[in-house]
């Protein structure tokens, strides 16, 4: 069962091997209550109010409200590790009052937006640790007037465009394609969308934020300084505190936009015709967005290619027309669309005949985790003819393991590669998305898939970015390295940091040395503290003139 949809899952990772280490013992009852009392102490809720809300292992919900948007399932087998507590806030308050009771109780903090994680690192540890479950932080504030909106990290994209479209049919925002990626993570590690040619990243349209720090303060942008604000907007914002909000532009949108979706089984044309897209996909009108996608089908192979333009079926009919002839496009296979069903059409194709309401993008369908294995990579330079048919032949012989090819260029061209902690602009042409289901639960479908998407992942070694291979920050892929959460662990960092952020990796590290000099806020790939004989306060002083 391969997915057709990419971007479905935002921005944490975990160790695989994970599942094989015994399971943390059940907390003492002490470390509930040491939680509680210090929360009592330091937000104005009552403890009843709050004991609603922290879920220790002996508590009846505490495995429904794990699991709940625990997405992977290979994350919730009976030898997973389980977070001692888990706090479910219900205001700003909230969140400063855990971190500062977390390290009061000795606790590690995961954070989970409640949305999408290809391996469960915000609700997996190999430490003693707990869930901070942002899913009830979900408030989204419309102001079309001025065209911004303020988003909790709670939220997910589904509620963000629904939100967007009951105040506006001529605004849209640049995010995910799955209506129930949340936010947070989703925001924070630099997400992306169908819209991104048009309008850039989700980062790229941030212009404030709120984040509590390693203190228990709450920051706004100004507060937090702009190199902490530059930090969290792709550096993932777990790494230096909790996003408790972001504000963000609305983007303006056509009141009808066209989409269309064009197949081909794999023959001797195949290549041809994926040599057409891959000419013309990262620098046609930018308007344009046309997601390719390989995959295996009854032992044969089907090239799809599923498109948005901002602007009508007669345009980008003409358009590739000219510059794509052999995607033969006619009117006919497009639908123009209001921009609201264009969202509801890329999440399911058939939502528009079956005749969906919008409301259903407000659906977080909690309890949908499934088997799965993300990788990414990046291409430079277009593929030859020969090396595509390699491709293909490959994705054809592993039976369950797709590509998706998602076109770079246009808005993407012209941000610099350090406006933001995201580096991958000007240069590349797609972005890769590996992916593989599966429904087996056994260790040996685990292995089976995850050495798959691998071996797929091997193949493409010759036609991706090289020295060093770069990946996305929010497909995060723990064999790209680890952090052993050691005070001086830059170097083991590097493994995997210059692979997302390129040389952006470099400041990223001393913004996080400035502002969370202990590494309270880490996990396995978190972005590590320099060493500790740096000075703090030049650290700080160089980066907040």
């Amino acid at each position: 069962m391969t997915m057709t949809v990419g971007n479905c899952f935002g921005s944490y990772v975990l160790l695989l091997t994970v599942i094989t280490l015994s399971v943390i013992e059940a907390a003492d009852p002490a470390v509930h209550d040491t939680f509680l009392k210090c929360l009592t102490e330091n937000t104005k809720t009552a403890s009843g109010e709050l004991s609603k809300i922290v879920f220790a292992q002996n508590n009846p919900s505490f495995t429904t409200v794990l699991q709940k948007f625990a997405r992977n399932k290979r994350f919730v087998t009976a030898m997973t590790p389980k977070p001692v507590l888990i706090f479910t806030p219900l205001e700003e308050s909230h969140v400063q009052g855990a971190v500062i009771c977390a390290k009061t109780a000795k606790l590690e903090i995961r954070i989970r937006s409640g949305g999408h994680d290809y391996a469960g690192i915000s609700y997996v540890s190999k430490q003693t640790f707990m869930v901070l479950d942002m899913s009830k932080l979900n408030a989204i504030t419309i102001d079309v007037k001025n065209e911004v909106a303020v988003v909790q990290p709670g939220a997910t994209t589904g509620e963000l465009y629904y939100r967007i479209w009951e105040k506006s049919k001529v605004h849209g925002f640049s995010s995910a394609v799955c209506p129930t990626v949340g936010l947070g993570g989703h925001i924070s590690g630099g997400g992306y969308g169908n819209m991104l040619r048009s309008f850039g990243l989700t980062v790229d349209n941030v212009i404030d934020a709120k984040i509590v720090d390693v203190k228990g303060n709450l920051l706004d942008k100004k507060g937090m300084g702009e190199d902490l604000f530059w930090a969290i907007r792709g550096g993932g914002g777990a790494s230096f505190g909790v996003v408790v909000s972001f504000t963000i532009k609305l983007l303006p949108v056509p009141e009808k936009v066209t989409i269309f979706r064009s197949e081909r089984s794999w023959d001797s044309k195949t290549a041809d015709f994926v040599l057409g897209w891959q000419k013309v996909a990262s620098v046609t009108d930018k308007r344009l967005f046309m997601r390719l996608m390989l995959l295996p089908e009854q032992k044969t192979l089907k090239a799809t290619i599923v498109a948005l333009f901002l602007g009508g079926a007669d345009e980008v009919v003409s358009l590739l027309g000219k510059e794509f002839p052999l995607l033969e496009l006619k009117k006919e296979n497009c639908s123009e669309v209001s921009w609201i069903e264009s969202v509801m059409w890329w999440n399911d194709p058939k939502s528009l005949e079956n005749g969906d309401k919008p409301e259903t993008l407000l659906d977080r369908k909690p309890n949908t985790g499934i088997f799965l294995k993300r990788k990414s990579d990046y291409v430079e330079k277009g593929i030859s003819k020969e090396g595509w048919e390699t491709i293909f032949k490959s994705v054809v012989e592993l039976g369950e393991t797709g590509i998706h090819f998602n076109p770079y260029g246009g808005k993407m061209d012209e941000i610099a590669p350090d406006a933001t902690p995201f580096p991958h602009r000007k240069g590349n042409m797609f972005k890769l998305q590996y992916n593989v289901n599966w429904v087996d639960p056994s260790i040996d479908a685990d292995k089976n898939y995850t050495k798959q998407a691998k071996k797929l992942f091997n193949v493409m070694t010759p036609y991706v970015s090289k020295n060093p291979r770069r990946a996305f920050f929010c497909y995060r892929d723990i064999n790209t390295g680890v952090n052993t959460f050691g005070q001086n662990s830059y170097k083991e960092g590097e493994v995997y940091g210059t692979k997302y952020f390129g040389s952006n990796f470099e400041r990223l590290v001393k913004v996080k040395t400035a502002v969370d000099p202990q590494n309270f806020f880490r996990n396995e790939q978190s972005i590590p503290v320099l060493n500790a004989n740096v000075s703090m306060h030049s650290l700080y002083i160089s980066y907040h003139v």
